[in-house]
């Protein structure tokens, strides 16, 4: 995982193996990552996934128990999470699942709205023949994903289909603001996700992005992306309803 330069493995205990919370998340071991790696993930894909709530308190003690892991890498993930926005430090209370705010939302998508119009135009013309044909496969997968139900493989497959359309922009400064911005994105990305009703339009806004790129129309897939952004935001608050102090209630 990216921000670990630490080489030494952690050899993992029989506990975490086996190991549930109270969450009823799983810790997924794997034998090539360092044991804080696989406990950043553990938590991380929790929060994503809202097994995690927003606001709830993050206790040490109380996740290492749980992990059957020890403090170390527990306090490790926290800070890293802490670093892409999914953490908050609150002064006297600790570590807690970072609230998803309209401001925050808006924030995001405001910037992902333009990047992504800009890939659009981009990908229209530097597109090469094999991306087309990427591009054409990782539509048909995303629609695939859709039936499955699960988040997770969804997920998965919106961010391969995006990310075909911003490696064919060969613009390397614009490919790492988008990865920057990422890791935010994914949060939100989840929570479009888990709205069903929303898979069908979610298709066809794909197929929009996609028609628009192979006919070279700059214009036509620039609309098409920021569209696509907009019917997030309109998900997601619909999803999530904030009140003036930020907090977070779900419907």
């Amino acid at each position: 995982m990216r921000g670990f330069c630490d080489n030494v493995l952690e050899r993992p205990t029989a506990l975490i193996r086996g190991a549930r919370m109270e969450h009823d998340f799983t810790v997924n071991m794997d034998e090539f990552l360092p044991l804080r790696d696989v406990v950043f993930n553990t938590l991380r894909r929790a929060i994503l996934t809202g097994e995690l709530k927003p606001g709830e308190r993050l206790m040490e003690i109380h996740l290492a128990n749980r992990l059957g892991v020890s403090r170390t890498p527990i306090r490790e993930a926290i800070r890293k999470l802490e670093l892409e926005g999914l953490v908050t430090m609150i002064p006297r209370r600790g570590a807690e699942v970072a609230q998803i705010t309209k401001k925050s939302l808006q924030d995001v998508l405001e910037v992902r709205r333009a990047l992504d119009a800009l890939c659009a135009e981009l990908a229209c013309d530097r597109i090469t023949p094999e991306g087309k044909v990427s591009l054409k496969k990782a539509c048909d997968s995303f629609e695939e994903a859709t039936k499955t139900g699960d988040v997770v493989t969804i997920a998965e497959a919106d961010v391969a289909l995006h990310d075909i359309i911003v490696q064919a922009t060969g613009n390397q400064r614009l490919i790492q603001l988008i990865n920057n911005l990422s890791e935010q994105m994914y949060r939100y990305r989840f929570e479009y996700i888990k709205d069903e009703s929303g898979h069908e339009n979610l298709v066809n806004e794909h197929r929009m992005i996609y028609e628009s790129i192979m006919n070279g129309d700059r214009e036509k897939a620039a609309a098409a992306a920021r569209l696509h952004i907009d019917n997030q935001e309109r998900s997601i608050i619909r999803q999530i309803r904030i009140d003036p102090g930020g907090k977070q209630h779900r419907h």
